[in-house]
């Protein structure tokens, strides 16, 4: 018998009055008053252990910390009762509201706040604000936390113990950057003096006042770029992908002492220093081109913002150059998190020669450099270096400071499953889109639920919601979370739902493993278009934008394919596997948690987004991404009601088999023509085709297991009903007359105690563990791609289904360790080995999930 079920305290004569001497009419009157209570203490108890009890820890109730609550939540369970699913979504959809996204925006991106600033120190203490105002959290003190204290350890680790909302606020304490001293110079032919000087600094447009007013708050600059100067002549490498680099290099191009100008655009920035790196150039300098800006440019007749919505030109795109394929996070601390006295290594995924972000008009000067005069004329690549050096300066402070997760945890009746909700709240400047637009949504799901709350909802699951800091400079705040808890997070975490750029154009998407892609459309199925109440939010995949024009060349022959990439094949559920880039990616390529993202992006048709620009502004937002802010409300109706399902599902809406069948599609593009020809002998990949069919079949077992339990669940719980009035209900006083206990209670007891009657109580009980058995194992399908061993080259990654590629940061590579064994290493034989890798993964699955 543990410590707590010893302080229990029996009730055998205390309440028999007869034994005490009591007359017979406050006998009776006391057994009336006792019968009318137990009965809300019953219906309590019932409630909790057959409906939301299915693991043991409702078996063996606490009765001190139940009769302290049992009031309030007697009335919370059965006011879930009398709230069906149908209803419950109802009530939620109706509170995600256009003008409150919008007043929520003002609020949140009329000022910058960058991550360890004073500014992102105080939205995160807003952010505490609104979960406390709406999940009815009154803190004793301020709930504010240095990570690895005592506290902060509590706060995470006690979430399934809560007995009601909490939220507070981590504090980490990873190795950042802010900008000192930058300037980029065309030198004389000598040498000794400076032809042209780049301003780099965004005009500041009055016509947008937050733009004008914090024009200089932020300066342009990369973080965690290395601190350094640079001397050299500049070589144009197109977007800086490793393709082309390599065709450069081919072409007899030597980077040694050299200064890569690249464009933003198909792979993370980080990566196109990596590759410069590598070979010897001494400095990287990335612009943004007017050719990625679809039909919407200057050159088809637009005005550039703010007068009209054509890219400002001197818009400058900040953000990090961590090498994120490496590893995410705390450049210092990798795998582990970063408290205030962690043990630091130096960066390994961070730059070693300096770079700068550069707008267009900064750019073109330094293409005709190139070209002799003609910018567009150096728009080839061919390899031909500038005439005249030049010099390229950024001065840095980094140093460790610290960031701010704010946290709220709502307790569920499965004290062993959560649901996190995920968004982060840095931004480089203002962030409209970047990530505010993602909070709002988030503000309207926080009311949404507290209403619920206020209508007497308890989650069958727990909820989490994270505020996450320092995404911008590498996923910072959600990696060290997940670092500091992956044992909690693989034994708890059921799903992370994210949430980055809720809104910047008009067509939405979303990406998740496979396993949500059914529940993302259905419930994308149930929420109607933002604008057009005929369709819904799924038939907005479609959506364009509403400029014409012709496109640049080869910008379309980009678009057109990647549009196709998109949707061949997978019309019927259409959502792609995720890469990186946000903060799914510790839950999903660490440590195995299913995840999701959605939101509405931009075409070639809409006003191009100033991606961390000031221009990513207000303004900008209630103009041309989402004027009226529909689409912010459609995102959180979405996300609500894919967590609501997740939440509180009986069999959590997981589909493992789609998942399984889209590995066929996986082996099939890594053993398609275009990637085997990159080796000379053929792999043989017949062990890991076995595998993913034997996986096929396991999970196709599973879904007939998870059918019946459920079923057979839901028939034991109409049954209880009538179990309760002929166990609790009886009013003949003879029944109970020859007891020292009401017959009532000792039925009771025996429940508590485990000596359970042979009624449906038992096989519900039975029903209830095997739904948590089926539950187990659906959770455990994405655990089950987690290879201790990791990816080879970065085994921070330890995902083999998907991981972001070795040289796109960004995009998904589906079967990565095979798939860069071929298309990087040219390596038949290891791409082989890799397959047996990942074979044995999904061997040990299909055993795990077996039934």
């Amino acid at each position: 018998m543990d410590e707590k079920r010893a302080t229990i305290k029996r009730p055998t004569i205390v309440l028999d009055p007869e034994a005490l001497g009591a007359p017979a009419p406050a006998r009776e009157a006391f057994l009336g008053q006792l019968h009318k209570a137990a009965r809300v203490f019953a219906i309590f108890l019932v409630v909790q252990v057959l409906l939301h009890g299915l693991n043991s820890h409702y078996l063996k109730p606490d009765l001190d910390a139940i009769q302290e609550q049992s009031d309030s939540w007697a009335h919370s369970a059965l006011a879930r009762l009398r709230m069906d699913e149908a209803q419950k979504e109802e009530t939620y959809l109706s509170v995600p509201d256009p003008g409150s996204a919008l007043l929520a925006s003002r609020e949140y991106a009329t000022h910058p706040h960058i991550a360890g600033s004073t500014e992102d120190f105080n939205d995160a203490k807003v952010i505490l604000n609104l979960f406390e105002e709406h999940f009815g959290i009154i803190p004793s003190f301020p709930p504010i936390f240095p990570a690895g204290s005592p506290e902060s350890r509590a706060a995470t680790l006690g979430i399934n113990k809560l007995r009601r909302p909490k939220a507070w606020i981590d504090i980490y304490y990873p190795v950042m950057n802010t900008p000192l001293d930058r300037s980029l110079s065309i030198l004389s032919a000598d040498g000794e003096g400076v032809k042209w000087e780049a301003d780099l600094v965004e005009d500041g447009d009055p016509r947008d006042p937050e733009a004008a007013e914090y024009r200089d708050a932020v300066p342009t600059f990369h973080g965690l770029s290395a601190d350094g100067e640079a001397e050299g002549h500049v070589v144009y490498v197109n977007y800086g992908k490793k393709e082309d680099y390599d065709e450069l290099v081919a072409k007899g191009v030597n980077f040694t002492g050299k200064i890569a100008l690249a464009r933003y655009g198909e792979n993370f920035r980080g990566l196109k220093i990596k590759r410069a790196e590598e070979l010897g150039a001494v400095g990287v300098l990335i612009y943004s081109d007017p050719r990625d800006d679809g039909a919407v440019t200057v050159a088809n007749g637009y005005e550039p913002y703010p007068a009209g919505p054509a890219r400002n030109p001197t818009a400058v795109q900040r953000g990090s150059v961590q090498y994120l394929s490496l590893y995410p996070g705390d450049p210092t601390t990798p795998g582990v998190p970063a408290y205030a006295n962690a043990n630091r290594t130096e960066g390994e995924n961070i730059p070693k020669i300096p770079s700068l972000p550069i707008s267009w008009a900064n750019a073109e000067r330094l293409l005709e450099e190139i070209s002799g005069g003609d910018a567009r004329a150096a728009l080839v690549l061919d390899g031909r270096a500038s005439e005249t050096k030049v010099k390229l300066v950024n001065h840095v402070n980094t140093r460790v400071m610290p960031i701010w997760n704010t946290m709220a945890a709502i307790p569920g009746h499965i004290k062993n499953e959560t649901v996190i909700i995920g968004c982060h709240r840095d931004a480089w400047v203002m962030g409209a889109a970047d990530p505010t637009s993602g909070t709002v949504s988030i503000h309207e799901v926080v009311k949404g639920f507290g209403h619920l709350l206020k209508k007497g909802w308890k989650p069958l699951r727990n909820v989490v919601f994270a505020s996450w800091d320092a995404e911008e400079y590498g996923l910072i705040g959600s990696t060290e979370w997940a670092e500091d808890f992956p044992e909690w997070i693989t034994d708890n975490v059921v799903t992370y739902i994210n949430l980055d750029v809720s809104v910047t154009g008009a067509q939405w998407g979303a990406r998740g493993s496979p396993s949500l892609a059914h529940l993302i459309r259905s419930a994308a199925l149930d929420v109607p278009h933002p604008t057009d109440p005929s369709r819904t939010l799924w038939d907005a995949r479609k959506d364009d934008g509403p400029f014409d024009g012709a496109l640049d060349a080869e910008f379309e022959k980009t678009y057109e394919a990647k549009v196709h990439e998109l949707r061949i094949g997978k019309e019927e559920v259409g959502i792609p596997p995720l890469g990186s880039g946000s903060d799914f990616t510790p839950f999903l390529q660490r440590l195995g948690v299913a995840s999701m993202d959605q939101g509405f992006g931009g075409t070639a048709h809409d006003a191009p987004y100033h991606y961390h620009s000031i221009y990513d502004s207000q303004r900008w937002q209630e103009i041309y991404a989402d004027p009226g802010f529909f689409r912010h409300v459609a995102v959180a109706k979405h996300l609500g009601l894919v967590a609501l399902r997740l939440i509180d599902a009986i069999i959590l809406p997981l589909n493992t088999t789609h998942y399984s069948l889209e590995l066929d599609d996986y082996l099939a593009k890594v053993d398609s023509e275009d990637i085997a020809a990159s080796v000379d002998t053929s792999p043989d990949f017949s062990v890991l085709r076995r595998s993913i069919h034997k996986l096929q079949k396991a999970s196709r077992a599973l879904d007939a297991e998870k059918e019946e339990a459920e079923r057979k669940f839901k028939e034991l719980l109409d049954k209880i009903p009538l179990w309760y009035l002929s166990v609790f209900d009886s009013e003949d006083p003879a029944a109970n007359a020859n007891s020292r206990l009401p017959e009532w209670l000792r039925r009771l007891l025996k429940v508590i105690y485990g000596n359970l009657p042979k009624g449906p109580v038992r096989k519900f009980i039975k029903a209830a563990r095997r739904v948590q058995r089926a539950n187990a194992k659906l959770v455990a399908f994405e655990r089950g791609f987690i290879s201790e061993e990791g990816i080879e080259g970065r085994e921070w990654y330890r995902h083999l289904g998907v991981a972001p590629g070795k040289w796109l940061g960004y995009g998904a590579t589906t079967l990565p360790s095979v798939t860069e064994a071929l298309t990087f290493e040219k390596n038949a034989t290891l791409a082989e080995e890799e397959a047996s890798r990942v074979a044995a993964l999904l061997d040990k699955l299909a055993e795990t999930i077996e039934v």
